[in-house]
């Protein structure tokens, strides 16, 4: 097999695998990177911390309960959600570490953390972070007895 024929071989082969991933990724894959992503525990030592200004803002966009500290915008996926994170982000300079999670279900289904996301970065953020929780809320902040506001 002579050069051409091989490299132009070698070119199709890439380009049919890369075709899907670039189909899913266009379809709906994830709008954040893997560094991102944080780790609960990460989230529950700093807030364990509590170093002011080293705070991140934290932003529940989701209908389950409250991570110490989250502001609670509603499901982000309905209007009036995303209504109240617009309304709160006016606040917030842009270069601020922003978490933002759901944890209504596993992460990979959320109906609130792509919009949430999308929405920050359009708005010109440039530090933001999604919570990791792979599972949901209960499962990998509250039974790990990370800090939740008090709603007594």
């Amino acid at each position: 097999m002579n050069r051409k024929i091989f490299l132009s071989f070698i070119g199709f082969i890439a380009l049919f695998f890369a075709i899907p991933s670039a189909i899913k990724a266009s379809a709906g894959g994830d709008p954040w990177t893997a560094d991102q992503l944080m780790d609960p525990q990460v989230l529950a030592t700093i807030i364990k911390a509590g170093k002011g200004s080293v705070l991140p803002v934290i932003l529940n966009i989701g209908s389950v309960d409250a991570v110490k500290g989250a502001i609670t915008t509603g499901a982000v996926s309905e209007p009036e959600g995303l209504a109240e994170l617009k309304k709160q982000l006016k606040t917030i300079k842009k270069d601020k570490l922003i978490v933002i999670y759901c944890g209504c279900c596993p992460l990979s289904k959320c109906p609130n953390i792509r919009p949430a996301f999308k929405e920050l970065a359009a708005e010109g953020f440039t530090n933001i972070k999604v919570l990791d929780l792979r599972k949901n809320l209960q499962t990998d902040w509250v039974d790990k007895h990370y800090p939740m506001e008090d709603v007594r």
